[in-house]
């Protein structure tokens, strides 16, 4: 999922409209992936791997020493049984090498990847970019502390939207959570310039309602652009 031109246009046209009625400011980052998941690969392949003795066993390969009462020796039997476990360990560790880069290969497409990424860790990894745009483009440096960052990560579905302190104590949580659900809808619907333009319009309204625009000093003092970032 990509934002097209028109787009881009919908999202800064509701931004400006939104910030003509506020003194507060709004800023919208667009990541196409807020991480590599390079973890999940390894772990998958590791965890795979360790099954390898249970496969061995399920497919019925089994270690036995020879019958001594067969009219070998104790030194024979020794060797026999000595032979046959390191064959079999042998096996195992050769299954195991196969069944690691087998998954490690799977598990690296990118989808693949994303798909078996545990949900709770693309979030805390969305969140930390999330924060990290937050602090990178100065939002809590505005000249009341009213910068809302609304932050989309399309290789996740997720979003996450940071409110400064000068708004966060005066918005009850359900507002913004509002604004995330008018988004996320527009990215279920593979409209995602319609969904932030939703989520910026509602976070507008709240702005005016507690910081409406002066209509003698207004500076624009952040960008009205999407930011649209690399995979990182």
């Amino acid at each position: 999922m990509k934002l097209s031109p028109s787009d881009l246009t919908t999202i800064e046209d509701a931004i400006r409209d939104a910030e003509s009625r506020t003194t507060g400011e709004i800023y919208c980052v667009v990541a196409e992936e807020s991480g590599d998941y390079g973890e999940t690969p390894l772990a998958w392949a590791a965890g795979v791997a360790l099954l390898a003795p249970a496969i061995l066993l399920l497919a019925g390969v089994h270690v036995s020493a020879p019958d001594i009462l067969g009219g070998w020796s104790a030194a024979q039997v020794s060797h026999a049984a000595e032979r046959t476990a390191r064959e079999a360990l042998l096996g195992a560790i050769l299954l195991q090498a196969l069944l690691f880069v087998a998954t490690l290969l799977l598990v690296a497409i990118p989808p693949v990847r994303r798909a078996l990424t545990p949900r709770p860790f693309k979030r805390e990894r969305v969140r930390r970019r999330a924060r990290e745009q937050f602090a990178a483009k100065n939002l809590h440096l505005t000249r009341e502390r009213t910068g809302v960052l609304i932050f989309v990560s399309f290789a996740e579905h997720m979003a996450e939207l940071i409110a400064d302190e000068g708004i966060a104590a005066h918005v009850d949580q359900a507002v913004w959570d509002g604004a995330m659900a008018a988004l996320l809808a527009g990215l279920r619907r593979g409209e995602p310039g319609a969904g932030v333009a939703a989520a910026v319009g509602l976070c507008g309204e709240v702005l005016a309602q507690r910081f409406p625009a002066d209509p003698n000093f207004n500076p624009n003092e952040l960008a009205d652009a999407v930011v649209v970032l690399p995979p990182g």
